[in-house]
């Protein structure tokens, strides 16, 4: 047995009588946060961790911090360690110093944090790199290392490091500082990381930096700088990395690997570092030093300043509701309106969302003042009363019997979910104003990723394979023409492109064999559509982050779904084209003819708009232009607001095979369900037939409306929406001319 054979013996054999299958943990990981440089997807590559019985890992992706919360709370989930890090690029100089052509003026660091304390200064240190440091690539510098440095355990990093670049210019007194910088930064939580992935380089510079490790009693760590979850990955992480650097297959890039950059199990790393056994021992240590702690927070809502005179925000909010009661339904307020707005107002105190309901009504009253038009509600919202009264929204709940509580549920602590229209010529200027009153430090917009579709996953992967582009457009022909179908389904609904699997040309066979190894990676990042999040404190200091090109808007590196999650409050602000058409029809009206038409005032009854709707002359009305609403509206002949409310919340996939129905129990061609004497006061509206969610929940008081049949709709947006058709038609019917012209 040669000297190799006996080494691999001798550590599985240790393995074997020692419980040390859990004792190497991966330091240094990316996974496809860092985008188009790692094919590892956060949940395959925890399932790989834990069926090789490791019990942490860390997460160190490239420069950012995209993917941190979404691994922590799976890591959890499943028993395994989260190690919070990021694999940052650290400045040669200051990271003001912006002069250098070339990418290269950065060298790689990996900091990860040990305690809640140095999560938040990762966050403030991937903020300041990307804010103020951006230059082809978030930097930070030594500076900001000294000004964060609690908390957080530091690598040398791999060949790309500052100490491995100047070991390997033979610039060894460099090198040496470099140690002493980092010592003094971070003391006992610096280690001199290696790696072993078969370069030469490697070979060269790891038996230096074991001497020095020596020579300043710093210990070794080893890691595997992990790119790929399974060694048979690699194939496809090639193809990914020349999309990345806009290579073909088998060009020369930028981004070199061996194929060893995936998950090793402790025994292959214990075989790969023979010679340096304590560099996977000390793996171990850093762990021990990670205390477990919670990155998820409850959401704190900035506090309102309140005028003089009030001294909390629950008794401004009651001030205004009261105040605005009296317009909405006069004054006295009566009894059944007095007694709804006691009830939502005490939900609202109870629940501690007093401060959010006085943000938005500043919001829409200053977008008000500014002339700008918002929708009369979206979504649930137009079920409380007191945002009718706060003029949050524009519809009567009562009169409608739109229920609050499908907005705001007393048994389920969640914040409600305010969504607002805008006309989305003028949306700026309401961002603007959030951004002016709680401050640019504290208001940003929020990440989106774009995931590769099969389509793309085939297109991409053509043009990597150099595929002839006729060919690429024939695979992605066979795909079902659903925006949502996966390769799966694609598979099973297309025997012409199943058949392509299995094709004599080797191109395609590949082309359809890594386009599904790549279906769903992270093919780029973007911002939120409509998402604004609002800070009670430095966004700086809980979250990381981030720049787009596009946008002088800071945004947080995590998905919407995740934000409230991390402590944040979430606004949606939409810019809705309809309004645009019903502003301008205004402007056009008070032009013309001198006459200043209130729409959130016109009548609901008016015999002319509903023969408008009956002879489906509804082109350019939200909500009710297509073919096949028009359609169903020659049917329906509606005579009444409720009649058009049902038919947008019924002209959806799952409710449209209700519609004959309903015009049949409209017309009374249809003999109604007996059941409805019982719940006359509830089905009447809708003439026997349940719709609505709202009408399951008062029927069944127990149920949840999220349990509700597939077709039961949201009768609060349903009437919001129906709202903004209904004025479409009003001012098409009343002043084509004008309506017209604002449509052009």
């Amino acid at each position: 047995m040669n000297s190799n054979n006996q080494k691999k013996s001798i550590i599985l054999q240790n393995a074997e009588n020692t419980n040390v299958s859990s004792t190497f943990t991966h330091l240094h990981v990316h996974t496809q946060y860092s985008i188009l440089d790692s094919t590892a997807d956060v949940g395959k590559i925890l399932a790989r961790a834990k069926e090789l019985d490791m019990d942490a890992l860390a997460i160190t992706d490239h420069g950012s911090m995209f993917g941190v919360f979404d691994f922590h709370t799976q890591a959890k989930k499943i028993g395994i360690k989260p190690i919070i890090g990021c694999e940052f690029y650290v400045a040669d100089g200051s990271r003001f110093e912006k002069k250098r052509a070339e990418k290269s003026g950065s060298n790689h660091l990996i900091l990860l944090a040990k305690n809640l304390q140095g999560y938040q200064n990762l966050c403030r240190l991937c903020s300041s790199g990307h804010i103020e440091g951006f230059h082809y690539r978030p930097r930070i510098d030594k500076e900001l290392l000294r000004k964060y440095s609690d908390g957080l355990i530091c690598l040398s990093a791999c060949l790309d490091g500052e100490i491995p670049r100047l070991l390997k210019a033979k610039k060894y007194a460099k090198a040496e500082k470099a140690i002493q910088e980092f010592l003094d930064i971070f003391g006992n939580d610096f280690y001199l990381e290696i790696q072993n992935h078969g370069l030469d380089e490697q070979k060269r510079v790891n038996p230096l930096l074991a001497n020095l490790a020596k020579k300043y009693n710093i210990k070794l760590v080893a890691s595997n700088d992990v790119h790929f979850v399974n060694k048979n990955d690699f194939a496809a992480h090639q193809i990914l990395v020349c999309l990345n650097t806009e290579k073909k297959l088998g060009e020369q890039t930028a981004l070199n690997y061996t194929g060893e950059e995936f998950l090793k199990s402790h025994d292959e790393m214990s075989i790969l570092f023979a010679d340096y056994p304590e560099a996977v021992v000390n793996t171990r240590e850093i762990v021990e030093k990670i205390e477990n702690f919670e990155i998820k927070r409850d959401v704190v809502l900035p506090k309102f300043p309140l005028p003089e005179g009030f001294g909390s925000e629950m008794e401004y909010l009651r001030s205004l509701t009261m105040a605005g009661a009296k317009e909405r339904w006069g004054d006295p307020i009566s009894k059944e309106v007095l007694e709804r707005l006691n009830f939502e107002l005490n939900t609202i105190e109870k629940m501690g969302f007093q401060a959010y309901f006085l943000m938005v009504w500043d919001i829409i009253r200053s977008a008000h003042e500014m002339e700008v038009l918002t929708s009369p509600g979206r979504g649930s919202t137009a079920g409380s009363a007191v945002c009718y009264a706060l003029k949050i929204t524009n519809i009567d709940p009562i009169k409608y019997n739109l229920l609050f509580e499908r907005f705001l549920n007393p048994d389920r602590i969640s914040l409600p979910d305010i969504d607002i229209d805008f006309d989305d010529e003028v949306l700026e200027k309401v961002i603007q104003y959030v951004v002016e009153k709680y401050g640019e430090e504290r208001v940003a917009q929020i990440v989106t990723f774009g995931r590769m579709s099969p389509r793309n996953a085939i297109k991409d992967v053509a043009r990597v394979l150099d595929l002839p582009l006729e060919e690429s457009n024939r695979l992605v022909s066979l795909l079902p023409e659903r925006w949502n179908a996966t390769f799966e389904t694609a598979f099973k609904e297309s025997a012409d492109l199943l058949k392509e699997k299995d094709s004599s040309n080797d191109l395609i066979r590949k082309t359809l064999q890594y386009a599904v190894e790549l279906d769903g990676s992270i093919r780029n990042f973007g911002v939120h559509a409509c998402g604004i999040i609002i800070s009670s404190e430095d966004l700086k200091d809980i979250v990381p982050i981030s720049v787009a090109k596009w946008s002088d808007m800071p945004m947080v590196q995590f998905e919407g779904k995740i934000v409230e999650d991390a402590g944040l409050l979430k606004l949606d602000f939409l810019g809705l084209s309809s309004l645009n058409i019903i502003k301008n029809t205004l402007k056009n009206i008070k032009l013309r003819h001198q006459i200043d038409i209130d729409i959130e005032d016109i009548p609901l009854d008016d015999k002319k708009i509903y023969e408008l709707f009956a002879n489906a002359e509804t082109a350019s009305i939200f909500q009710f232009e297509s073919d096949g609403m028009r359609k169903w509206l020659t049917l329906l002949k509606p005579t009444r607001f409720e009649d058009l409310i049902a038919m947008t919340a019924l002209y959806r996939p799952e409710g449209m095979g209700i519609i004959p129905k309903f015009i049949k129990h409209k017309h009374n061609q249809e003999k109604i369900n007996s059941d409805l004497e019982a719940n006359e006061e509830i089905l009447k509206e809708t003439y026997g037939i349940m719709i609505y969610q709202e009408q399951k929940m008062v029927l069944s008081p127990e149920s949840d409306w999220r349990m509700a049949s597939s077709f039961l709709y949201n009768k609060s947006h349903a009437a919001c929406y129906t709202l903004i058709g209904y004025q479409m038609a009003y001012l098409k019917a009343n002043y084509p001319d004008e309506f017209y012209d604002a449509i052009i």
